[in-house]
């Protein structure tokens, strides 16, 4: 029986990266409805690495992010992390908004709405395909925007939890005819729901 995220195979790894692009697939969807163009979104890769190098998936604890956070309810609970860089946090509220990218020069509060509303369109795609893989009914919370360096910010959003708690880094990037934005979607499962997703696996 897999105890810890460690024990993942590759070929197990891959069939949580797929359940990655159902997600990607169902939300580039209901993005592509929502601005009225077609966007397109692709998982690269899906990797296992300890909760204190998550800012390092930008580059370095101090590049400032936009991280939008949700919590996991229902049959499991946990928490999702939706990280991006400052470019790609600006360029996405540009595309949301439908205006040049490059328009934006900070996050405004239309920016950050846009970024929440898509957010929620993302993580309840994601969380969707998950539902479907655990067999689990899981809902998620409102989303809440911190922009912030990535080592602060990741302090603020995993308050209590341990530094060496392994979680899930799904790779996304975004793009329409012009413009490619990329993301993390973090996933930072309790015990309850990494049994449910051992299982998940190890049947697939």
């Amino acid at each position: 029986m897999l105890m810890n995220l460690d024990e993942l195979t590759p070929s197990q790894l891959d069939a949580l990266k797929e359940v990655g692009n159902i997600g990607a697939g169902h939300g580039a969807t209901a993005l592509s409805q929502l601005l009225g163009k077609k966007i397109f979104i692709t998982v690269p890769k899906a990797t296992i690495l300890p909760l204190s190098e998550v800012p390092k998936l930008v580059g370095d604890p101090n590049t400032l992010v936009a991280g939008l956070t949700l919590s996991i309810l229902g049959d499991a609970t946990g928490k999702i992390i939706l990280l991006f860089p400052r470019d790609s946090a600006l360029h996405l509220a540009d595309m949301l908004l439908k205006q040049p990218v490059g328009t934006s020069k900070i996050l405004t509060e239309m920016g950050h709405s846009a970024i929440k509303e898509a957010g929620n369109i993302l993580t309840g795609a994601y969380l969707s395909a998950l539902n479907e893989f655990l067999g689990m009914l899981l809902l998620i919370s409102v989303p809440t925007l911190v922009f912030d360096m990535a080592g602060a910010m990741l302090s603020i959003i995993t308050q209590g939890m341990e530094e060496t708690l392994k979680v899930i880094s799904i790779e996304t990037k975004f793009s329409d005819d012009h413009e490619e934005i990329g993301g993390y979607f973090i996933l930072v499962p309790d015990a309850v729901s990494l049994r449910a997703l051992f299982q998940a696996i190890k049947v697939k």
